[in-house]
């Protein structure tokens, strides 16, 4: 995807989160994220959205950005959260993709990854879209899959997500929990035409590759919608065949 897709995509999730998350009130649990209320979504998203506006202005042999604390209350997060975002975009926007940024310790992922404006728009556009399905169920008050319509993403906007999330994403987790489990999943994002071939070894970092074969020892097949929740461990319609241990240590958070 390009550069000023990303920032359409933060601000069309960002847009539908807020709609969301008002209409479910601060105080309604997040089926999806049992420990939080609503406020505490709203805060958690905004503060994310103030810590890449600081990375965007910090040099990418920073030692780290320290974001600010977000306001306690519902009235004063809100409109705060609104000027994070508005800032964060407005910083993407003027610098663009390939100005240099302090960016979290990505080398454990599975391919190189450049330090710059373009690694964010990306980190944004699905950070914001993952935390507006748990707006979305919380507005539902339910965790169940048919909960939020089955297809809320656009096939080649979540397609685009699964690939981020096993590149980039689950790399590192999976060097910090080093779960002894080694084997091949198949993902399979049917009407965006696009599957991945996962390799898990154990305590090394997984090799990605093109599917090449179907005889693997685990899949995840469905829609790139519901294979995209799946892997991000949100309610999803998404078929998971052979060891569901491959599986689930490949999903995050």
């Amino acid at each position: 995807m390009e550069f000023a897709e990303y920032l359409d995509e933060i601000a069309r999730q960002a847009a539908a989160l807020r709609a969301a998350a008002v209409s479910a009130g601060p105080d309604a649990p997040v089926p999806t994220c049992p420990e939080w209320r609503v406020l505490d979504l709203v805060r958690h998203i905004a503060r994310v959205h103030n810590m890449v506006g600081h990375a965007l202005r910090s040099a990418p042999e920073s030692e780290g950005v320290r974001p600010d604390r977000p306001p306690e209350s519902w009235d004063e997060v809100l409109p705060w959260w609104d000027d994070q975002l508005a800032r964060m975009l407005g910083t993407l926007r003027e610098v663009g993709p390939d100005s240099p940024a302090w960016v979290f310790d990505m080398t454990a992922t599975s391919s190189p990854i450049e330090p710059n404006a373009l690694f964010w728009a990306r980190r944004q556009a699905h950070e914001t879209a993952v935390h507006r399905l748990d707006a979305e169920h919380a507005k539902a008050g339910s965790d169940r899959a048919d909960a939020v319509p089955s297809l809320v993403f656009e096939p080649r906007f979540a397609a685009d997500g699964v690939d981020e999330l096993i590149v980039l994403m689950v790399p590192r987790k999976l060097l910090r929990e080093r779960p002894q489990v080694g084997g091949t999943v198949l993902l399979h994002a049917a009407d965006a035409g696009r599957a991945w071939l996962v390799e898990l070894r154990p305590g090394e970092v997984p090799v990605v590759g093109p599917a090449d074969e179907i005889d693997t020892d685990a899949s995840l097949v469905g829609t790139a919608d519901a294979v995209y929740r799946a892997a991000w461990r949100r309610p999803s319609t998404a078929i998971v065949t052979g060891d569901r241990t491959l599986v689930d240590a490949l999903r995050t958070p």
